[in-house]
């Protein structure tokens, strides 16, 4: 089942195990059911403490269950989960066989005082790299709260249970079988949406927190070099992020940061946290930045105010809130968004499996999903506005040696149509002949680029007419004291490696700026 390297590796992990628990699966005659119970067979043999029943009822079938001795814990997978769900498997049997997750305390202790019974079904498929990130959450939150009931589904391998609750995008959870929430969402973010106290209180402990000498806001690529940089200075540093790693998570491959042959865009963001953490930093997770109010005097305090209510105060700012999918803005986007519309192929393009889709972009983005899904789907169309593709051009060689993929240039997305439950197709209009078209189909993948995240900014910073903030050759911006780096700028090549060299030049420019600039006396500051 394993391969000899893996084998090894994962028989290294169950070591670790402490305490005993039992896996009880619930199998048929069918060959994925097979293939599980030969998994789960190589797993139970590689600790004493792990014991396999196979006499499981469980009304989906293959699926297995984890359940520690004396506990009501319960933890299911309808699922191999191998691909991008192998480390969700891994950490599961850790944290059941009692080895400690590598989260803040405060977090367990959240988990664990949580009220009321909580049933949870997520969908996932084993491509998404956005999945992982949600499995392993609210397998967190079965293994420490007996009240909350966790159930791991692969859409590929329950494709009539995906089809008919039409669920068009994983990840997909649902919440005592009611649709919950679609896409990435960390544990953090799950304790707030159900602990509805949890905002004012945080609000209240970021407001009474001391002023920073740095306060980065964003914590992708840019940010965390920011706060590695401006740490190493020895000044008090500050990291406020809707998400650490910002975009950097939605993406699969990253084979251009030198130094790294080739890594995946979560692995990747979770080495930035990781070093950052490895400094005296400051992190503050799942905080949107609100507004910006500028310091009164030159040295004085910038305000940054967050959207629970809190407010974060520093002598320096470094913006870097990066930038997210340009939507196309037709009618029938944001009414099938995830009822066919989708932004992610590698986490969306198995549940199209044998289905006509269309990616509307002619960039790398556009046509390397053309590509991928191409391997998937029976049919892609491609539409790209402008007269040629703007992709590499072995990109678009590969792209047109594909047999089930047509591409349609000087084509204008003009609506995506539906049956008003889901997606059934895209109407667009030739450019050339004015003649307006429409392509029946089950899927659309946006692909056009990126929008900086700047709407919260304008009135206070210098922006461009696309909306990036204006910054000269450090990072600086027209207002004392604030800088910025990354994708949300006007500096040009939107790529990691740029941003986070950014991200570094911004961070030495706030040190200048703080040892050049006497700051008003410590009433003042105070005061403010």
């Amino acid at each position: 089942m394993l391969d000899a390297a893996i084998k090894e590796q994962l028989a290294a992990y169950m070591q670790r195990v402490t305490l005993p628990f039992e896996i009880v699966a619930t199998l048929d005659d069918s060959d994925a059911a097979r293939e599980m119970h030969e998994l789960l067979q190589e797993i139970a043999g590689m600790s004493d403490k792990i014991s396999l029943r196979t006499d499981g009822d469980d009304a989906r079938r293959p699926s297995f269950s984890l359940k520690r001795t004396g506990t009501d814990q319960s933890l299911s997978f309808a699922a191999i989960p191998l691909g991008h769900e192998f480390t969700s498997l891994v950490l599961a049997l850790l944290w059941t066989g009692g080895h400690p997750p590598k989260v803040e305390p405060e977090v367990i202790e959240q988990i664990k005082s949580l009220d009321g019974e909580y049933n949870f079904e997520v969908y996932m498929s084993l491509s998404c790299h956005n999945c992982p990130d949600v499995v392993q959450a609210l397998s967190l939150m079965a293994v420490f709260n007996p009240g909350v009931k966790t159930v791991v589904i692969d859409g590929g391998l329950f494709q009539k249970e995906v089809e008919s609750r039409e669920i068009m995008a994983v990840p997909s959870v649902y919440l005592d079988g009611k649709h919950f929430n679609s896409g990435r969402i960390t544990v953090e973010e799950l304790l707030a949406k159900l602990d509805t106290n949890s905002g004012a209180r945080e609000a209240a402990k970021l407001s009474a927190r001391e002023a920073y000498d740095v306060l980065i806001v964003g914590g992708g690529p840019a940010g965390a070099a920011a706060a590695v940089y401006a740490a190493r200075k020895g000044i008090r540093t500050g990291v406020a992020a809707e998400r650490f790693g910002g975009q950097v998570n939605d993406t699969l491959a990253i084979e251009n940061f030198v130094s790294v042959m080739e890594t995946e865009g979560p692995k990747f963001a979770a080495a930035l946290e990781s070093h950052v953490r490895a400094y005296d930093v400051d992190i503050m997770n799942l905080q949107r930045a609100a507004k910006l109010v500028p310091a009164s005097e030159p040295g004085g305090l910038v305000t940054v105010e967050l959207a629970n209510g809190g407010t974060l105060r520093s002598r320096t700012v470094i913006l870097s809130t990066g930038a997210r999918w340009r939507t196309v803005n037709v009618p029938g986007e944001q009414e099938y968004r995830n009822k066919g519309v989708a932004y992610c192929p590698h986490c969306d393009g198995p549940l199209f499996k044998g289905k006509r889709v269309a990616v509307i972009g002619g960039g790398n983005s556009g046509v390397e999903a053309a590509i991928d899904l191409a391997g998937i789907v029976e049919h892609v169309s491609l539409l790209e506005y402008g007269e040629q593709l703007r992709a590499d051009a072995v990109l678009v060689a590969k792209l047109k040696s594909l047999p089930n993929v047509r591409i349609h240039t000087n084509a204008q997305t003009t609506e995506l149509t539906g049956d008003g439950n889901k997606l059934n197709g895209i109407t667009y209009t030739d450019r050339v002949s004015g003649e307006s078209r429409h392509v029946a189909l089950e899927g659309v993948f946006v692909q056009i680029g990126l929008v900086p995240n700047t709407e919260w900014l304008k009135g206070t910073v210098e922006l461009s007419k696309h909306g990036e903030i204006i910054v000269d050759a450090k990072g600086q911006t027209n207002l004392p004291g604030v800088l910025a780096a990354g994708d949300v700028t006007t500096v040009p090549y939107k790529q990691i490696i740029i941003a986070t060299g950014d991200g570094a030049k911004a961070a030495l420019s706030a040190f200048d700026y703080l040892i050049r600039t006497p700051a008003p006396e410590a009433a003042n500051l105070q005061a403010a």
